[in-house]
C-alpha cells in the first residue's frame, strides 16, 4: 500500500471556491514546502486535449495523449506542458467548463496518480485537489477539507476569474460552480468527499489568513 507518511504530506481537499488553492499555495510558501496543485495537472491535460482537438469522451485517446505529454511545475508555481509555460492558457473559461470531462474518467485519474506521487517524492509537500486525502495520499499525516457556502464560493471564484474575462457574470460562475460540484461529488471515480480523519474547516466567514493559522496550529500540534 502506498504510504505518504514518509513524504510528509499535508493533504487539502475541497470544492471550487473553498479557498484551498490559495491556502495551499500560501501555506506551502510559509512552511517552505513544495506545493502540488493537482487541479493544474487536470487543467493542463484538458488544455492540451482541446488544443489538439482530441475527443474528450474517448478515454483511450486521452490516455494516449497523456502518455506523450510532459507535465511539470516550476518553483514559482508555473505549470509546464511539454516544457512550455502554459499557466495562463490552463485558466481560461473554456478549460474550466471542460475539465470535469477529463476529471471524471477513472482511467485518466489512475494514470495521473503515480505522476502526482512522484512529484512529491522525497519532498515535504502541501498537496491540494479533490481526492488528495481520500485516494492519492490516503495515509497523509495531515488531512484537511475546506468547504463553504456556495454563494460565497461563487463570489470568490468570480473575483478570481473576472480579470481575465471581464464579461463573466456572477450568475454564470454560480451556475458553473453548482454543475462542477454535482459532477465532482457524483462521479464514479474518486468522488469529492471529506476524507476519513480529515479536519473539516468552513471557510465561509474566514479569511485566507484565518484558515492558514488554523491549519498551522494543527500541524504544529501534531509535530
Amino acid at each position: 500500500m502506498f504510504n505518504a507518511h514518509s513524504m510528509d504530506v499535508i493533504a487539502i481537499d475541497g470544492p471550487a471556491g473553498s479557498g484551498k488553492s490559495t491556502v495551499a499555495r500560501d501555506l506551502a510558501m510559509r512552511l517552505g514546502r513544495f506545493h502540488l496543485d493537482t487541479g493544474a495537472l487536470y487543467r493542463a491535460l484538458t488544455w492540451k486535449a482541446l488544443d489538439q482537438k482530441a475527443d474528450l469522451e474517448d478515454a483511450a485517446a486521452l490516455l494516449a495523449l497523456l502518455g506523450c505529454t510532459a507535465l511539470g511545475f516550476e518553483g514559482d508555481g508555473r505549470i509546464l506542458v511539454d516544457g512550455v509555460d502554459r499557466s495562463k492558457e490552463i485558466r481560461t473559461p473554456e478549460v474550466t467548463r471542460q475539465i470535469y470531462r477529463i476529471a471524471e474518467k477513472g482511467e485518466v485519474r489512475a494514470r495521473l496518480r503515480p505522476i502526482q506521487r512522484a512529484l512529491v517524492s522525497g519532498r515535504s509537500a502541501v498537496a491540494e485537489g479533490r481526492d488528495m486525502g481520500s485516494v492519492v495520499f490516503p495515509d497523509a499525516r495531515w488531512k484537511f477539507y475546506l468547504d463553504g457556502d456556495e454563494s460565497v464560493r461563487a463570489e470568490r471564484r468570480w473575483r478570481e476569474l473576472v480579470p481575465g474575462n471581464p464579461s463573466l457574470t456572477r450568475e454564470e460562475v454560480l451556475t458553473e460552480l453548482k454543475d462542477r460540484d454535482a459532477h465532482d461529488t457524483q462521479r464514479a471515480a474518486a468522488p469529492l468527499v471529506c476524507p476519513p480523519g480529515a479536519v473539516r474547516i468552513d471557510t465561509t466567514a474566514l479569511s485566507i489568513e484565518d484558515v492558514i493559522e488554523k491549519i498551522e496550529k494543527i500541524v504544529q500540534r501534531k509535530g
